[in-house]
């Protein structure tokens, strides 16, 4: 039977489930419908000489919605992600009001729905977690580590447990940074924010968490101590996954000089040796997916003293542009970088509709020219921050986003606020 599919997308090099083949993709109701064969197709797209990769999933971003929205908000964020590749974002749930409970979850919900160009999740914070997980919240986090004592974070592993529900784990403990800040506060070089939260608080809290969760997911790895405990964990047989940040794996305590307080973050940037064991452990697997942990803030409020500037930076937008660069100078594989933006973090939080190209899934793709090469300019980027931590940067933007068989950004905008579909995960009591 001849069927009549609503846009066919030809002539491309497709890195589907099977690896890459050069073949047509026809789509249908906003899903893959098949690959290859003769068929017909109302629209066409003639992806002559490009690369088609699965949308990339960022499963940590912060929209500020609600909250302090003039720093971001559903509609730009989620265009900054479009930009950039990123099809579905999962949204972390300290806003204001932090996401604790139904209610919150449900004003968060309703904001996003109305604003989001790309398919998003929502987490949960530690509040009411049999609440947020019958609202289909992905996960319970990024739990905060450092703002609670021990006692109270191993409830909080034990609730999201018996739950189902995944608990995202920021891990820094909260001891040692109060221990290593104190000595330290007399000084306002931006160097000394790295030496206040040292690698040892990380692997800290990494440890301890996992001695109390039998489900684990930590957010932006961000050193060779951490990934040790990390994979001794995954050795020893624990269910734990990590992910890293574009701003782990390029910068360090060096680019400090150049940009100051602007690079303040939590965790903050660490050793080149660092970064070099942060890119091994992508490379080989240890670290299971890559998310941009966009956290914008603008710049004047980041000027301020190292202290008292706000932590985060914006990377929704240029996670996979540079990650792109990157394959090409041949740091990552494609396929890893596949495996890490896309394939494992659908697993990892239950998108089943998601991360490949395939028959059956959502027609979620991103259009390259592995070709077009440009430097990271923030007068380009969507994001309200206004800046970038990665100026100058060579990287491979996108020359087409595809949410659910639409085509949201080709240059332009094609959609409006209010495509974006929320993903109800069902949670699985363990």
């Amino acid at each position: 039977m001849d069927i009549n599919f609503d846009l066919l997308v030809k002539n491309g090099r497709v890195f589907t489930a099977r690896g890459q083949m050069s073949i047509d993709i026809w789509i249908k109701e906003g899903r893959v419908a098949a690959l290859g064969g003769a068929h017909r197709a109302e629209e066409r797209i003639d992806a002559k000489g490009m690369l088609i990769l699965p949308g990339a999933i960022d499963a940590h971003v912060h929209f500020r919605d609600p909250g302090p929205n003039y720093k971001e908000d559903w509609a730009s964020g989620s265009a900054a992600a479009a930009a950039g590749g990123v099809t579905t974002v999962i949204d972390q749930p300290n806003t204001i009001p932090r996401t604790l409970d139904a209610r919150t979850f449900a004003e968060k919900l309703e904001i996003a729905r109305h604003r989001s160009l790309v398919d998003f999740c929502l987490n949960g914070e530690p509040g009411n977690i049999d609440e947020l997980a019958a609202a289909g919240a992905a996960a319970i986090g990024e739990i905060f580590s450092y703002e609670h004592s021990d006692e109270t974070l191993q409830k909080i592993l034990a609730e999201a447990g018996r739950a189902g529900m995944l608990a995202s784990l920021h891990a820094e403990d909260g001891l040692i940074i109060r221990e290593k800040t104190t000595p330290l506060l007399g000084r306002h070089d931006a160097e000394v924010y790295s030496q206040a939260r040292p690698a040892k608080a990380e692997a800290a809290a990494i440890e301890k968490a996992l001695a109390w969760s039998d489900r684990l997911h930590i957010c932006h790895l961000s050193s060779a101590q951490g990934l040790e405990r990390v994979a001794f964990a995954k050795r020893d047989g624990k269910k734990v996954t990590c992910e890293a940040a574009p701003h782990h794996l390029f910068l360090n305590v060096k680019d400090y000089k150049k940009q100051g307080s602007y690079l303040k973050m939590n965790p903050p940037l660490r050793s080149q040796a660092d970064n070099e064991a942060l890119w091994q452990g992508l490379r080989s697997g240890t670290i299971d997916i890559l998310a941009s942990d966009h956290a914008p803030h603008l710049p004047e409020e980041k000027r301020e003293d190292i202290w008292e500037a706000p932590a985060g930076v914006p990377g929704v937008e240029t996670m996979l542009p540079l990650m792109l660069f990157a394959v090409k100078r041949n740091l990552l594989s494609l396929e890893r970088l596949v495996d890490a933006i896309a394939t494992r973090p659908a697993r990892i939080f239950g998108l089943t509709g998601k991360g490949s190209i395939e028959t059956g899934k959502d027609a979620d793709l991103v259009i390259v020219d592995p070709k077009s090469i440009s430097k990271i300019n923030a007068d380009r980027l969507h994001s309200r921050a206004e800046w970038t931590p990665f100026p100058g940067i060579d990287a491979i933007f996108p020359q087409m986003t595809i949410v659910r068989g639409n085509v949201v950004y080709d240059g332009d905008f094609q959609v409006s606020p209010g495509y974006g579909r929320f993903l109800r995960i069902k949670q699985k009591v363990l």
